[in-house]
């Protein structure tokens, strides 16, 4: 089974559906909105200079985001039509950005660049079966003392959903829709892979990066899981017998050696 092609599949489908959704509202993004969030602005800080590369990237909106708060951005995504669409908005909107078609661990293959910072968020690192290459891919494009940051969804969540908490070697195959109002009931065939935190955590570790920051949100900037209901001025939440459940988690990282 070849996944990554499977998944690019996947994902070259779904860029097309997700650039006219509203959900990602590209139409305000060119009018100056950013897409990044209070939870990922607050962690990361003044990016101005700071050279930043973006794992998994999409097509390109958080990237582009960066660019516009003065960071020297490169993006990467496994979906050559997600790397497309970047490069168009790019050209459009006249920022600064390197956009590379490629799945994380042939980048690592790949890539002689240093960053001061490598970033990647929400719904990421289930696409991926192996978290120590993950991290190996981290800790080679950071320069000493440069940072990694993660917010992602979490896998509390998925456990209520049915899902499995605890990593296995087998993935996940599935046929679904995808996340964004405009989906029009089309399915794909995704494979996905479930990892714990303490799995994300120790995969770091493994590579030397130092742990600085590790923080749950019980709060998501999305509705894009169901059961979720919106509070205002927090974003959305989902009650469990009526706990908050976490949604969100953080993790900044640092490479000292």
């Amino acid at each position: 089974m070849d996944y990554l092609e499977i998944n690019k599949e996947a994902w070259d489908k779904r860029t097309q559906v997700h650039v006219g959704s509203q959900f990602y509202d590209v139409e305000a993004f060119k009018a100056g909105k950013s897409s990044l969030n209070a939870i990922e602005l607050k962690l990361l800080g003044n990016v101005e200079g700071k050279k930043l590369l973006h794992l998994q990237c999409h097509f390109g909106l958080d990237t582009l985001s960066w660019a516009r708060l003065g960071a020297r951005v490169t993006g990467v995504d496994l979906s050559a039509a997600a790397i497309e669409q970047a490069n168009i908005l790019k050209s459009q909107l006249g920022l600064p950005a390197t956009f590379i078609a490629n799945d994380v661990y042939q980048f690592d293959n790949e890539n002689t660049e240093k960053f001061d910072i490598v970033f990647t968020s929400y719904g990421v690192l289930c696409w991926l079966p192996n978290l120590n290459k993950w991290a190996n891919t981290i800790a080679n494009s950071l320069r000493v003392g440069g940072e990694f940051h993660l917010v992602e969804f979490h896998p509390f969540n998925d456990l209520l959903s049915g899902y499995r908490y605890f990593p296995q070697i087998e993935p996940d195959i599935e046929d679904e829709g995808t996340y964004t109002e405009n989906c029009d009931g089309t399915k794909s065939t995704v494979v996905t892979w479930a990892h714990s935190l303490s799995e994300v955590i120790n995969a770091l570790i493994s590579v030397g990066l130092i742990i600085e920051f590790f923080n749950e949100y019980a709060f998501s900037p999305y509705d894009c899981f169901e059961g979720l209901e919106h509070v205002t001025g927090k974003g959305y939440q989902m009650l469990h017998k009526g706990q908050q459940v976490p949604l969100i988690y953080a993790i900044k990282a640092r490479k000292i050696a």
